[in-house]
């Protein structure tokens, strides 16, 4: 999936300091946005769902993955976007179990795809190492030689 994200041009590594969960959320649309997979509605309706529901983004603690509905009106296309930002975004106070740094944006246009998005990401996740070693990276120079090391298990 590392090799999908840069592809893809789905990698960000954010300047921006976001100043709340709600921003770094944002944040992590954009790339979506701009490439008109996603509607400025689909954003809301994942702000507006973590409000309603908590972090439920938050898969571990350093990593979250915003979505909403798998089928939502304002999904054009599928896809899952990347964005890492330098300092831990927190969701409940100064919880660490409830902050992360890395986002992993889905969109998808029907439950099936959104599934199979879970699933190939989670597949990654779990790779022993990986989510540490996004944490460290600052360039895209960094993020490649992510791809060569851990190509085998990612792809």
């Amino acid at each position: 999936m590392l090799d999908y994200f840069k592809e893809n041009n789905l990698v960000t590594l954010s300047e921006k300091t976001p100043k709340s969960w709600e921003e770094a959320v944002r944040i992590s649309c954009e790339n979506l946005l701009e490439k008109g997979i996603i509607l400025e509605k689909y954003v809301d309706d994942i702000v507006a769902c973590i409000k309603e529901h908590g972090p439920y983004i938050v898969l571990i603690p350093g990593v979250a993955m915003p979505h909403s509905t798998a089928d939502h009106s304002g999904v054009l296309g599928t896809a899952i976007s990347f964005t890492k930002f330098k300092e831990n975004v927190y969701f409940e106070g100064d919880d660490e179990e409830k902050a992360a740094n890395l986002f992993f944006t889905l969109a998808a246009k029907n439950p099936d795809e959104h599934i199979q998005n879970i699933a190939n990401l989670s597949d990654m996740l779990m790779t022993e190492g990986l989510v540490e070693e996004l944490q460290k990276i600052q360039t895209m120079e960094e993020y490649d030689v992510l791809i060569d090391k851990f190509e085998n298990v990612t792809a």
